[in-house]
């Protein structure tokens, strides 16, 4: 069986059983698939209490669920422009649907390299019908603004009349580096099969209803997905100080080692970045190879730089990357690259 790496998710043959014993130990033949008392309407209820929100609502997928609200404050304030990071997960990995299917305008905001600044949102001329926040910001290494830049920031927006909405992903995460993050805490570091929770006020989540319908989110067997988050909210959120100190030692490792550069330095999160002094299709070529000769995979995907010698890979710290200690890993890059040389 592979060891994976860098994922936060089981391997598929342990997903089977591991995870799917965790699910039944959650419920009963009481325990109802739909209604009020069903896994969905739980796991609402949860997330609404723990977000400090009037309501919430269970969407299949975080894309839908974000387009959707995206879509709300447009048409609210007949403003067809949000602004967001240049990275954020809406443009790079969603194929364009807030344009596409909602006709909306996004305006990046910033270096695609760095944190998003009050600055970046103020040159923005068009008046916005909302900001975006990805915390953590995944494709920069998981990096966190400091609460007074982020509060200038909604500040600001709000002073302009936009709607401030959080892309909260990988939200667990960000609880374990300010203390405001852990008073404020989508599915993604939760392990869940998939799905998200849209949390808000309850007209807004009144609105968010029917369009989930016409996209075909309100599906009915839903509860499954709802299940698996329950198990994560109750597994894997406590133990996310765990996963960053250990992305710290990882990090630390790695830098101390001088063979690769792990950024940022520490990880805010337990989500960092590691760039490698070789070129994507060597490392590609590089990771493959590992994966076929001892099942170890160390990343996901590999990132391209501005510096065609150079390209990077995400660290991600969760069950999985624990079983390896931070020398393991140094010695995985190191095979790595010295497989990437002759590749």
């Amino acid at each position: 069986m592979s060891t994976s790496f860098w994922a936060t998710a089981r391997p598929a043959e342990r997903f089977s059983s591991a995870v799917l014993r965790q699910l039944l130990d959650h419920v009963d033949d009481d325990t109802p698939p739909s209604g009020p008392h069903g896994p969905v309407a739980r796991l609402e209820r949860r997330i609404a209490d723990l977000l400090g929100t009037e309501s919430a609502l269970f969407f299949p997928t975080g894309t839908m669920a974000q387009q959707v609200v995206l879509r709300i404050h447009a048409a609210r304030r007949a403003r067809p422009g949000f602004a967001a990071h240049p990275q954020t997960h809406l443009e790079l990995w969603e194929g364009q649907g807030y344009q596409v299917v909602h006709g909306l305008r996004f305006h990046p905001a910033g270096d695609r390299h760095r944190l998003m600044t009050t600055a970046d949102l103020a040159a923005i001329g068009e008046p916005l019908a909302a900001v975006l926040w990805e915390l953590p910001q995944r494709d920069i290494g998981g990096q966190l603004p400091e609460w007074e830049d982020l509060a200038e920031q909604v500040a600001t927006a709000r002073t302009r009349g936009a709607a401030a909405h959080l892309d909260g992903a990988r939200v667990w995460e960000a609880q374990t580096y300010l203390a405001w993050y852990t008073r404020s805490p989508e599915n993604k570091g939760l392990q869940g099969i998939r799905g998200a929770v849209l949390a808000a006020d309850a007209a807004t989540i009144a609105e968010a209803m029917p369009w989930r319908t016409r996209l075909g989110g309100a599906i009915h067997d839903a509860w499954p997905l709802a299940l698996a988050a329950l198990v994560g909210l109750d597994t894997l959120v406590p133990r996310m100080p765990a996963f960053r100190e250990h992305a710290i030692a990882i990090a630390a490792a790695i830098n101390a080692d001088g063979a690769a550069l792990a950024w940022p330095d520490p990880p805010q999160t337990p989500i960092f970045h590691v760039h490698l002094p070789a070129p994507v299709p060597a490392v590609e070529r590089a990771g493959a190879a590992m994966v076929a000769e001892h099942g170890t995979q160390l990343f996901g995907r590999v990132r391209s730089a501005p510096d065609p010698t150079r390209c990077s890979f995400e660290v991600s710290v969760g069950e999985n990357a624990m079983q390896f200690s931070p020398a393991e890993v140094v010695e995985l890059v190191h095979e790595l690259l010295r497989r990437a040389a002759v590749a």
